[in-house]
C-alpha cells in the first residue's frame, strides 16, 4: 500500500509548502501538487496523474477536504470512484479516513458543512456588494479614460521625453500601467 498525497492552491501566488510538509509527515511517499487551479475546476492535471498512478490498496491523502473538491457532490463522487477502485481516502485536518463506515459518514457530513459555509460566504458577499451599490459604490477596478489625470500626466511626461520607467516613478504606478496609459492616449489620438 502506498500513501499518495494531493495538494492544491488556487492561485499561482499561493504556496503549497504547508500542505506538502504535512502530507510528507503523514507518510506520503509521493505528493502531486496543482498550482493555480481552483477546486471548482473539473480539470486538475496533477490530481488526474495521481488517480492514473494509484492502484488498489493505495491511499489518497489530502491536507484538508476542500483541497480535493469544492462541493459535496464532487467530493463524494470522487471518493466513491476511489472506493470502487479499492483506493482509500484520508483527510489529515479533519481526521477522516474511509476505511470504515464511520469515516464515510463523517466525510459526508463534513463535506456538506463545508459546502454550506462556502454558500453562505457567497451569499454574504453578494449582499455586501448589493448594499455598497445602493450607497453608490461599485466594486472592481476604477475605470481609466484618457481624461483621467494620471493618464494626461503620463502623456505630457512622454511628450517631454521621459521614459516609461521614469514616468512610472513620478506617478507612483508600475511600468506596465504607464504603458497602458500611453496606449490609451495613442488610441485617443487616432480615434
Amino acid at each position: 500500500m502506498a500513501s499518495l498525497g494531493y495538494a492544491r492552491v488556487s492561485t499561482v501566488e499561493q504556496n503549497a509548502d504547508l500542505q506538502i510538509r504535512a502530507l510528507k509527515d503523514a507518510g506520503c511517499r509521493k505528493v502531486y501538487t496543482d498550482h493555480g487551479v481552483s477546486g471548482t475546476k473539473v480539470k486538475r492535471p496533477e490530481l488526474e496523474k495521481l488517480l492514473e498512478y494509484a492502484r488498489s490498496g493505495d491511499e489518497l491523502v489530502v491536507w484538508k477536504l476542500d483541497r480535493l473538491g469544492r462541493n459535496t457532490r464532487q467530493l463524494l463522487d470522487l471518493v466513491d470512484s476511489l472506493e470502487t477502485r479499492g483506493i482509500h481516502f484520508r483527510s489529515l485536518t479533519e481526521g477522516i479516513a474511509t476505511t470504515g463506515p464511520m469515516g464515510k459518514a463523517m466525510l459526508t457530513m463534513m463535506s456538506a458543512f463545508a459546502q454550506l459555509e462556502r454558500d453562505q460566504l457567497a451569499e454574504r458577499t453578494k449582499a455586501g456588494m448589493k448594499a455598497a451599490e445602493a450607497r453608490g459604490r461599485r466594486g472592481g477596478r476604477p475605470s481609466v479614460t484618457p481624461e483621467t489625470e494620471k493618464v494626461r500626466q503620463a502623456g505630457q511626461y512622454r511628450h517631454a521625453g521621459l521614459t516609461p520607467p521614469e514616468i512610472a516613478k513620478l506617478l507612483g504606478v508600475s511600468r506596465a500601467t504607464v504603458y497602458r496609459y500611453l496606449a490609451l492616449m495613442a488610441n485617443e489620438a487616432t480615434a
